[in-house]
């Protein structure tokens, strides 16, 4: 299973935490995002934001990463700092 958690204002968006789905071969963080819209169609805004980033265990990484078994993949929006 690949654990998927959302922060900040994309978890108040959502309404919710974390999801989980099943992993499966050459699985990529862009792919999970089209699985979680495929599941949610009300949520494909906000997943079509191309400023929204994702980590997989905690580093942050591109679209094209490939996650595997027992990953975490997180979205959240972008952070400022001040």
């Amino acid at each position: 299973m690949i654990q998927i958690c959302f922060f900040a204002s994309l978890r108040e968006q959502l309404g919710v935490t974390n999801l989980s789905i099943e992993a499966r071969e050459n699985l990529t963080v862009k792919m999970v995002a089209e699985e979680i819209v495929n599941t949610h169609s009300d949520w494909a805004d906000i997943f079509q934001d191309k400023q929204l980033l994702c980590a997989v265990n905690h580093q942050i990484v591109s679209p094209t990463t490939i996650v595997k078994d027992n990953d975490e993949v997180a979205f959240f929006p972008p952070v400022t700092g001040g």
